[in-house]
């Protein structure tokens, strides 16, 4: 590595990989009914309670099996690879303005902790079983601002998580309602306090997309405003007017190199967001249909069917697949990248596949403009 360079550095989501956490199922539980969250089981088990407390040993082994063969592909094409500490997620929550009956995972790095240019963010969470998260990263944060002085490390706001900080309604809607708000942006997290997931940002060089949505709201977007942009950055709010449950932008709208983004057919970006990539000879290309339907997806699985697009650059011409998405690898390998595939459906239902497993530390390259056209960001 580049001794002139920052341990910490990645732009973009494409540049060659060189060190990257993988996430760990380890010790996973049900994610809680909570005002920002209600699990629902799919297929035939639908409308029956979600199950509590840790998962089964068998489920997590599974999934912790096809984690370690991410790392060692990624291992095996140069890059560092490094795991979560393990957490007790099985542990009660008691704040003084929230509780909860356990925690979740460290399953989806990609979630909590965002790495922007030469700084490590850890995201302000919406979700009370995912307030400690950060914990399982603490140590490698620790390793790299310890390593070297050019590091910058920001904790986000952390939120009160009060119930307050939710519509309590949200989930009752009507579908009718549902459409009617959601074109306002108004979903089950109020505006009143700094909210964010680091996996509704995409990062582009200098430009950086934020998708509002149930986990990421408008005085999130302001934050990050304030925060990146006196640093040279383009903060953009984007959205996808068709999506009714929006909740991280890495299976709706995927950059893949300089020029291509992989799009999702169902959840178009907004007409006016998208004229930024058009007039700067960006290629939006749809997804092809994932190879299971929703209903197919894994019975405790949160997720869409469009996991499929969850994908992970190890570099410009280098990408990994899902095992199963023999589509989207063929589509893929007509487009020029070199197609690599690791069976990852057993991951499904800890919170997601390929990139949300993945929070990569080290990329080579630096901050470019490729949106030439631009003058400023878009307003919040």
């Amino acid at each position: 590595m580049n001794d002139n360079v920052p341990v910490v550095n990645s732009w973009n989501e494409w540049d060659p990989l060189r060190e990257v956490v993988v996430g760990s199922a380890t010790g996973a539980c049900f994610e809680p009914t909570e005002p920002g969250n209600r699990p629902q089981r799919r297929g035939s088990a639908s409308g029956t309670p979600f199950p509590t407390g840790p998962k089964p040993s068998e489920a997590t082994e599974k999934a912790d099996e096809e984690l370690a063969g991410l790392a060692a592909l990624l291992q095996s094409q140069g890059v560092t690879v490094h795991r979560p500490a393990p957490m007790n997620f099985g542990q009660r929550l008691e704040t003084p303005t929230f509780s909860v009956e356990n925690q979740y995972c460290a399953t989806c790095p990609r979630d909590v902790m965002i790495t922007i240019g030469n700084e490590i963010i850890e995201a302000p969470m919406s979700r009370r079983a995912r307030y400690f998260e950060y914990q399982a990263y603490r140590d490698i944060v620790y390793r790299y601002w310890n390593a070297d002085d050019r590091v910058r490390w920001t904790t986000a706001p952390k939120p009160s998580m009060s119930d307050a900080m939710y519509r309590s309604d949200f989930w009752d809607w009507p579908i009718e309602q549902r459409h009617a708000r959601m074109h306002s942006s108004e979903f089950c997290v109020t505006q009143d306090e700094v909210v964010f997931d680091a996996a509704d940002m995409s990062r582009f060089g200098r430009d950086i997309m934020v998708q509002e949505s149930m986990t990421t709201n408008r005085a999130g977007i302001r934050w990050l405003k304030r925060h990146l942009e006196p640093h040279g950055f383009r903060i953009h709010p984007v959205h996808f007017p068709l999506d009714y449950f929006p909740s991280h932008i890495d299976c709706t709208f995927v950059p893949l190199r300089p020029g291509l983004v992989l799009t999702n057919p169902d959840r178009p970006i907004e007409s006016s967001e998208a004229k930024m990539f058009l007039d700067n000879d960006w290629e939006l290309v749809d997804a092809p249909p994932p190879v299971l339907s929703n209903d197919e997806m894994p019975q405790y699985c949160q997720s869409s069917k469009w996991l499929s697009m969850n994908v992970f650059s190890i570099s410009p011409e280098k990408v990994v697949v899902e095992q199963r998405e023999t589509p989207l690898q063929d589509m893929l390998d007509r487009l020029g990248f070199e197609v690599y595939t690791v069976p990852f459906r057993n991951v499904f239902e800890f919170g997601g596949s390929l990139h949300c497993a993945t929070w990569d530390i080290h990329r080579e390259g630096t901050r470019e403009d490729y949106f030439p056209t631009l003058t400023q960001s878009l307003p919040v």
